[in-house]
This record gives structure tokens, sequence and C-alpha cells, in this order.
């Protein structure tokens, strides 16, 4: 009886031995597991934190400044007005009081854009993809792109746009102001609206974007087929 007392007692010893055995080793290695995760996060935090310094001096070091993109030309090679077929006899040069309100118009334009890009940076710059529209009084009537390039620190570059309106209609309303803008005081205007967007390059690396918007004003004069005005705002985003 007292060796089989014995026995159980020595199996009960062990079993929890065994029990607290696997406690302690489960709760170490989640335990550790837990200060790996931990010092994981802190290295990359760390990481994260010295790359931002580093960016920082750099853009402290270099002072970075918006880039500029001036309309310097307008030139017009062609633009035509075709009212509709039931006022296409009205004589277009002289309105009177008499002359019927055109119910459609269609507007033909071939216009030239020569812009500067002005980089005054100690670093080169790379343009994305810029994109204009041509509007007459909010309407849209045309598009041109200008593909994507690089400048180099404290230079010039000359870019050219190409904005084609093929026969685009207007409304009634909007027609007899072309009409009228066209006929009695010899001046269209239009409105040229883009966006340029540039990345200043620091050692072979791009920084975050910087957004150029372009908004320019031009009157043209249909008889002489020529610019008489122009007036551009520019509004950047620093880095």
């Amino acid at each position: 009886m007292t060796t089989r007392g014995d026995g159980d007692h020595r199996q009960r010893q062990l079993s929890s031995s065994s029990h607290y055995q696997q406690r302690y080793y489960s709760s170490s290695s989640s335990a550790s597991l837990k200060g790996c995760c931990c010092c994981l996060f802190l290295l990359f935090s760390f990481l994260a934190l010295l790359v931002v310094a580093v960016v920082l001096v750099i853009l402290l070091a270099v002072k970075p400044k918006k880039p500029q993109f001036d309309l310097q030309q307008v030139g017009v090679q062609y633009m035509g007005i075709n009212q509709s077929p039931a006022t296409a006899a009205a004589d277009s040069t002289v309105a009177t009081a008499s002359t019927p309100t055109p119910t459609s118009a269609e507007l033909s334009l071939n216009i030239r854009m020569l812009f500067l890009a002005v980089n005054p940076n100690k670093v080169g710059i790379r343009y994305g993809e810029s994109r204009f529209t041509v509007m007459y009084k909010g309407i849209p009537l045309g598009k041109a792109s200008v593909p994507g390039f690089y400048q180099e620190a404290h230079s010039q570059r000359q870019v050219v746009a190409t904005i084609v309106v093929d026969r685009v209609s207007l409304m009634q309303a909007d027609a007899a102001d072309l009409i009228r803008d066209a006929a009695l005081n010899d001046r269209v205007e239009l409105r040229v609206l883009g966006d340029v967007g540039a990345r200043i390059r620091v050692l072979n690396v791009d920084s975050p974007g910087v957004q150029v918007s372009v908004d320019c004003a031009i009157v043209i004069s249909p008889r002489k087929q020529s610019l008489t005005y122009k007036q551009c705002g520019f509004d950047g985003l620093t880095v």
C-alpha cells in the first residue's frame, strides 16, 4: 500500500512538473516573440526617421524653388467660324437689329503656344506629361499635351504645344455671343488652362510632386488671324 501511494505521489509530482515546464516554455517563447516584434518595430521606425531626416537635410541644403512655366507666345495659325445653314446668308461682319439669332455655330481653331520653362534650382527637374485645355465661356474646345522631359539645373527650355479645334459646335446663346464677338468687336476671348507636374531630382531620387497651374486669358482677332492680348496667372504648390 505504501509503495503504490509513493508511486502515485511521484506521478502527480512529475505531471505537475511537466505542466509547469510547458507553461514556462510557452510564456517564454511568447515573451521572446513579442520582444522580437518590438525590436523590429523600433528598428523600422528608426530607419524611417533617419530617411526623413536625410531628405529634410538635403532639401534644406538645396532650398528648392518652384519651377516657372510662362506662356511666351501664341501664334494663330487658323480661326474660322461657320454659322448654321439658316443664318449662313446673314452678314457676319455687320450686325444689325434685323440679323437673325444663330441657332448654332461651329468654331475651328489652330493655335501654337510657346511656353518657357525656367528651372531656378541647383538640381534638375523632371516634368511629367502636361495637358492644356482651351475654353470659350467655360466650354472646352480642344486639348493639347506636352510629353514629359528632364531639365538641367539653372536652365531655360522652350516647350511647344499646339491646340487644334475642329468644327466644335456651340449652342444658341454661346453661338450668338461668338458671332457678335467676332463680327462686331473682332475679338474672341479664350482661356487656356493646364497643370504642369514636376519633381525635383536630388541624387537620382525624385522629390514629392510640385505642381504649377497655368491659367491664361488670350484674345484673338478673327480678321487679322492674330493674338491681340494675353494675360497669364500661375500658381505653384511647394514641395
